[in-house]
């Protein structure tokens, strides 16, 4: 199918060099990679390469009609080139490069200048800020070509990936803006109550609501009260899992914990038929988890490797433990108590476990603080299957992982994991003191917090968010990406959505597909979309004598009869050069009605 790109199938008749989104060649990327390098940085007002002096690419024709690049974007020719190209489409008109322009490219990707990945880049350039005397007129530093490579070089593998689009969310201030109008929408939502059976929970606002969300390329972005501390709570809960799980290995793990939903609540007293608590993300489950982690050591080193092992996860990010909390919550602790003797009763821990010990732990994870930012980072090394987005380091086991976003989406979010699963469809975990960790598996990994809960214990906002959010992106595990046009995908950039459109209806129409584009028609396409040659539907349909096309088209989706491509030919002119009576007939007839 794809040898009819080009000037193929006698002419004009024949779709007009129509590159395929899906089946670009490494040159066609490279010049695509070239427009979106100006896109990040100022936006699609940019020149097109051309006018910028990036490159230019040429067609010629081959046999099989394929079109064939013959000069290419010097960015094919690797790292070595691409710091040329990139200082020329930063630079102002005396051949200097702004900081700022640099730093605003890779904002607009998605990239803090806090990243670890970017740390020589931005040291060197807080260097050349002390050093340097060449400022604009608002004091801002600008490089000359060797100090702008020197600055870039040791990061250049990223630096390239954000200004090509190489991320998981190629146009991500797009994608950004979307989220930020989803959290304004939740934001004027006041319902719900804070949680008051730990004390000093109930001393948080019901207004603080943030949101932040990291991908696994380590794409950033937040908004609202994202750097204001809290408590885990049960939202640590899979991670405590995947931690026992990577250290013991999944058939040690679950001799003592099941992995079914309980059907009760988080804090009922109740074993399984086993003889065992239903799964880890409820507090039996959880307080036999805390039993099986680093069992041979003593309590101050336990508490230690966890915390070690959760910095890793998050690369760094902000981990703290609020002891107020963890006080509160082993004085009002009489319910967990009473499941942790339930449990020794039914002798579901280890042998040798100390109960007071393993309750003392288990408080203190849910004691430990986070905040919105390094929250999201949690979800994201979950989503980017155990390796952290912005270290690369492998912390958790693939298998560990599985596990865990499999009880995540039918255990995670208490009295309402069904309805969760059904609704928003991806794995999630909350928390008492209003947090939602959510993950996008493969995409992104997000942190809502907000600590005003409905009835089941879930955050109202972080629900609500969760919700708007599939509404809008195709994230829902049952979306399907074909088919569900209503949805956005942000992994795809819109120019190739519209690629895929405009080819699908072309060929459609070529290969004389009635059925085809029926189903397009229904799915209520543009059936008058033209590729950038002009050439419709209806051109290639008349082309090709596909009388029941041209019908179709005319009768029931009601294209123009006579719309001009770039020659200026019609499909009744093109019915008739290839000499298609049939089809020449009838629009001559329909013309003149």
């Amino acid at each position: 199918m794809y040898k009819l790109f080009g000037w193929c199938c006698g002419g004009r008749g024949a779709i007009s060099r129509l590159p395929s989104p899906r089946r670009l060649s490494p040159l066609a990327t490279k010049g695509k990679a070239a427009d979106h390098m100006a896109a990040v940085v100022v936006g699609a007002e940019f020149p097109p390469p051309a006018a910028r002096g990036i490159g230019s690419t040429g067609c010629k024709r081959q046999q099989e009609g394929e079109v064939v690049l013959a000069e290419e974007s010097s960015l094919s020719h690797g790292f070595s080139h691409f710091d040329d190209q990139l200082f020329r489409l930063l630079c102002n008109d005396v051949g200097l490069v702004p900081v700022s322009r640099l730093l605003k490219g890779l904002r607009n990707a998605g990239l803090s200048r806090a990243d670890p990945r970017l740390v020589e880049s931005m040291n060197k350039i807080a260097g050349y800020r002390v050093q340097l005397h060449d400022h604009d007129d608002h004091g801002e530093v600008q490089l000359d070509r060797e100090k702008f490579v020197d600055c870039i070089k040791d990061n250049i593998v990223l630096i390239k990936r954000a200004f090509t689009g190489d991320f998981v969310i190629p146009e991500f201030s797009k994608f950004c803006s979307s989220i930020d109008s989803i959290y304004w929408t939740c934001r004027s939502n006041a319902g719900g109550k804070v949680a008051s059976y730990i004390p000093q929970l109930a001393k948080y606002s019901a207004d603080y609501w943030g949101a932040s969300l990291c991908t696994v390329d380590g794409q950033r972005h937040s908004i609202g009260d994202v750097e204001v501390p809290f408590t885990l709570q049960s939202s640590g809960k899979p991670i405590n899992y995947a931690l026992a799980v990577n250290e013991l290995g999944p058939d040690f793990v679950h001799r003592y914990v099941g992995h079914e939903p309980s059907g009760e609540s988080f804090n009922c007293i109740k074993l399984s038929p086993e003889n065992r608590p239903h799964n880890p993300l409820i507090n039996a489950g959880a307080i036999v988890i805390a039993s099986l982690i680093k069992r041979g050591l003593s309590p101050a080193d336990r508490f230690d490797h966890v915390m070690n092992q959760y910095r890793r996860i998050m690369g760094g990010e902000f981990l703290g433990f609020n002891n107020a909390i963890f006080l509160s919550e082993k004085e009002t602790a009489n319910r967990n108590y009473a499941l942790a003797y339930y449990l020794k009763e039914n002798r579901c821990f280890p042998d040798k476990t100390e109960l007071e010990e393993t309750l003392d732990l288990y408080f203190q994870l849910c004691s430990m603080e986070v905040n919105a930012n390094s929250g999201a980072m949690l979800a994201a090394t979950l989503a980017n299957g155990g390796y952290c987005p912005i270290t690369g380091e492998e912390v958790l086991s693939a298998t560990s992982v599985r596990n865990t976003l499999s009880l995540m989406h039918s255990c995670g979010m208490y009295d309402y994991s069904g309805g969760f699963a059904f609704k928003v469809g991806l794995p999630a975990k909350s928390s008492v003191s209003g947090a939602v960790l959510l993950v996008v598996p493969n995409v992104m990994g997000i942190c809502l917090w907000s600590p005003g809960l409905e009835s089941m214990g879930n955050s109202v906002r972080g629900v609500q968010f969760c919700e708007q959010l599939v509404n809008v992106f195709n994230f829902h595990h049952f979306d399907n990406l074909r088919h569900t046009s209503q949805k956005v995908d942000p992994r795809m950039r819109s120019s190739d959505a519209q690629g895929t459109r405009v080819v699908n209806l072309l060929f459609g129409a070529y290969n004389g597909d009635l059925t085809a584009l029926r189903r397009m028609a229904l799915g209520s396409q543009d059936m008058s979309i033209a590729d950038y040659d002009g050439r419709t539907a209806l051109h290639l349909a008349a082309a090709e004598g596909h009388l029941e096309c041209v019908r179709f088209l005319v009768e029931n989706c009601s294209v123009q009869v006579s719309p001009k491509d770039r020659w200026g030919y019609t499909p009744l002119d093109d019915a008739a050069r290839f000499q298609r009576s049939a089809v020449q007939q009838y629009l001559q007839t329909v013309s003149c009605q």
